[in-house]
């Protein structure tokens, strides 16, 4: 009986030593802000000053197999994050309250292959991750909050990213698949491409698919950007197709941003919507100010948007004041 154990310790010490040879490196990091807004305007919903916070840990862990290959994971905890335990109910907001499992994705490449990531939830599609505007998604903080989803393609749960090998300097190339479900049509895909050959310029194009089974989108990404020492303009258009309603969008932003001195920077940018069957465009601009030192970023904004919903009398303005701490 004793041989038996000695046998079966040895085994298990054996195996033990085995694993450690592809153990990896498990890092934590965090950030948080709390900030203070301001909506008012014809358009404003009644919300006034409000405050906000944010609190997020992030761990990563990585290591290197046997074969060369690149094995790494990330996932964030975040207090009131949504996750999938209510993707899909009429009270996915309240079934949520509380929850604290955010973002997470496993990722698996090398030089020759290139690398795949698999995001369980808070994923992007090649031409999301392409899709912001210029001057930043002004609208989010404007007329976002009375219905405009942004010019996305399919994004979220279940998303699968693939970062071609580098072929020629200065491109980088990507694709993504997101699976077909009960409430995609069909499985959805997108592919972008960046260059970055030239010193200081950035040219991005995407295309994705996304929507549901009775309304499917069709997003087009176009994205440049030029710097030359302190200053940098930015210019974006995307233009979104939908397949159930004569109600296509066309997005075109720009942004100047200016480095004052170190840590101080300010920036401008403008975003208009020109939808299908409307004679009002929406308009969106904005003015921003950011100090940074060390592991903190004060900042101030200020945002005006006209023709909220497409209403000529709907205004919007907003101003904010917010202090992120990285650790």
């Amino acid at each position: 009986m004793n041989n038996l154990k000695k046998i079966g310790l040895t085994a298990l010490a054996g195996s033990l030593v085995v694993t450690s040879a592809f153990a990896g490196e498990l890092t934590a990091t965090g950030s948080a802000s709390m900030g203070v807004a301001n909506i008012t305007g014809t358009a404003d919903d009644g919300k006034g000053k409000n405050f906000s916070m944010g609190n997020s840990v992030y761990l990563a862990g990585s290591g290197e197999l046997d074969n060369g290959m690149t094995v790494s994971m990330s996932f964030e905890l975040d207090q009131g994050a949504a996750n999938n335990s209510a993707v899909g109910t009429s009270d996915a907001v309240a079934a949520n309250t509380g929850a604290v499992f955010d973002s997470h994705y496993v990722e698996i490449g090398s030089d020759a292959l290139g690398t795949l990531r698999l995001s369980g939830h808070g994923g992007s599609s090649a031409q999301g991750a392409m899709d912001t505007t210029a001057a930043g998604d002004l609208w989010n903080s404007t007329i976002g909050v009375n219905g405009d989803v942004g010019p996305t393609s399919s994004a979220g749960d279940d998303m699968l990213f693939y970062t071609l090998p580098s072929l020629v300097d200065g491109v980088a190339i990507t694709a993504s698949i997101n699976p077909r479900s009960a409430d995609n049509a069909e499985t959805y895909a997108a592919f972008g491409v960046s260059y970055t050959g030239v010193e200081g310029l950035t040219v991005n194009y995407g295309q994705g698919d996304s929507g549901t089974r009775l309304a499917e989108v069709d997003s087009t990404s176009m994205m440049a950007s030029y710097a030359i020492g302190s200053l940098t303009v930015s210019v974006s258009r995307t233009d979104v197709d939908y397949s159930a309603a004569a109600t296509d969008e066309v997005w075109d932003s720009y942004q100047v941003a200016y480095t004052i001195s170190e840590g101080i920077s300010a920036t401008y940018g403008s975003e208009t919507i020109d939808t299908e069957g409307t004679t009002v465009d929406e308009e969106v601009t904005g003015f921003g100010i950011s100090y940074t030192t060390g592991g903190m970023t004060i900042s101030a904004s200020q945002i005006n948007a006209e023709g909220g919903e497409n209403e000529a009398t709907a205004d919007t303005d907003r101003w904010s004041l917010s202090a992120a701490f990285a650790f």
